[in-house]
């Protein structure tokens, strides 16, 4: 039953249902929900044919509910949700208003998770894991089978430090920065080390190289991974982080969001790409050349992992950044030689740029990680601006990223099956 004016003033304007449902960016069935609701207050005119709507009433529900919002469609039909965190520009990308990849560059990676979570820089940053949580995750993540995947060993890590912090249903900013502070170092150490006489101490790149690489790093090869976890703490609204930024809107605590993160990022069009990027390196250096794997890999209908993304026309600035650091690097030479090689094989069919991809396994493959070591970085280094987005979600109205099914199915009524 739609809710009753009193007659008009000589001086109101009203409405039609299409009027207003283009006023408001809906179906004219949602102007109708919205009324239902008490949103809105209809009203038939003697003689009419519909339900006209108060223009100023139906003007001040845009208004609230863009404001409140924060979440629309595109121009293209995608979701496009308000955030102050990462921006994508003309082939560059900024965190908070900064260049990421000077950030990145100048900053450690610890520094540049507390940008994102801050807005505030801290030199000297440092992540501390409680020992008790890393006590948990250890015993959890070693549990798994040997043949686990680092993605499986930091979400049950994930899990277990979370069941051992019984204050993890608090979201204030404060306990929420607290847990993002020694969750992302918990993670890292609940890992299994591969480098004998390792400890762990120091800046998280040198935690996380002993879980990667059995040979002693050198200077150059830490920025390059430092660098690389600063590059990829956030990259805007990915598939991943949507899927935090739905977990917090729901309200789910940071290691629940963190764990919906780390349940997408496993996909091999996301943060496993870069284990195809290793392989296809790989054989590229046993083979001696490019051509005869990247015929291989069309003729089997195969995408050519490490190339092109939908966000740049040009190259992946990700990607130039940790060239720049590689080319420092005399070990990384052959797979350098590699990677350009297989840019260079495809250009000549299709115009593909390296992205970030590429450039990691160009990363891994010269310091003697596995072809899954790809993957970790990106997970750990993620889960900084998964937190950032949840901390930001937060501060958003509850349940916003709830959209409506577009049903195709048969019309109800239909008979019981039997």
């Amino acid at each position: 039953m739609h809710d009753q004016e009193p007659a008009a003033g000589p001086a109101e304007r009203r409405l039609s249902t299409r009027e207003t449902a283009e006023l408001l960016g809906v179906k004219p069935e949602t102007v109708y929900a919205y009324v239902s609701r008490g949103q809105l207050s209809s009203r038939r005119e003697p003689g009419g044919r519909g339900s006209t709507f108060a223009a100023e009433e139906v003007e001040a529900l845009a208004r609230r509910t863009r404001r409140e919002a924060g979440v629309a469609s595109g121009s293209g039909g995608e979701l496009s949700v308000r955030t102050a965190i990462t921006l994508i520009d003309k082939d560059r990308y900024y965190f908070r208003g900064v260049d990421a990849t000077d950030l990145a560059a100048r900053h450690s990676y610890e520094e540049v998770a507390e940008w994102l979570w801050t807005g505030k820089l801290r030199r000297g940053a440092t992540l501390t894991a409680p020992k008790a949580s890393v006590a948990v995750a250890r015993r959890a993540v070693d549990a798994l089978p040997e043949h686990t995947g680092p993605t499986d060993r930091l979400r049950v890590a994930a899990i277990a430090a979370a069941a051992a912090d019984p204050l993890r249903f608090d979201l204030s900013e404060e306990a929420v920065l607290g847990t993002a502070r020694a969750l992302v170092p918990t993670l890292v150490n609940a890992l299994p080390p591969v480098l004998r006489g390792h400890r762990d101490q120091g800046p998280l790149a040198h935690r996380l190289w002993a879980r990667l690489s059995g040979r002693p790093a050198d200077e150059a090869s830490l920025r390059a991974l430092d660098t690389a976890l600063g590059l990829l703490a956030d990259h805007d609204l990915a598939a991943s982080t949507l899927a935090v930024r739905v977990a917090a809107s729901a309200r789910a605590h940071a290691y629940a969001a963190v764990s919906a993160g780390l349940g997408v990022i496993e996909g091999p069009l996301h943060g496993a790409a870069s284990g195809l990027a290793h392989r296809l390196l790989l054989e590229t250096l046993d083979r001696g050349s490019a051509g005869p794997v990247i015929a291989e890999e069309l003729r089997d209908g195969r995408r050519i992992p490490g190339l092109g993304h939908r966000l740049y026309l040009g190259e992946d600035p990700r990607a130039r950044a940790l060239f720049g650091l590689l080319e420092e690097m005399p070990q990384a030479a052959p797979a350098l030689a590699a990677a350009r090689d297989i840019v260079t094989t495809v250009a000549r069919h299709t115009p593909l740029h390296a992205n970030v991809d590429l450039a990691l396994a160009v990363l891994t493959v010269s310091c003697g990680m596995p072809a899954t070591a790809g993957e970790t970085i990106f997970a750990v280094a993620r889960t900084a601006g998964w937190i950032a987005h949840a901390l930001e979600e937060y501060g958003e109205r509850p349940l916003r990223m709830r959209p409506s099914g577009h049903y195709v199915g048969q019309r109800p009524p239909q008979p019981l099956p039997q």
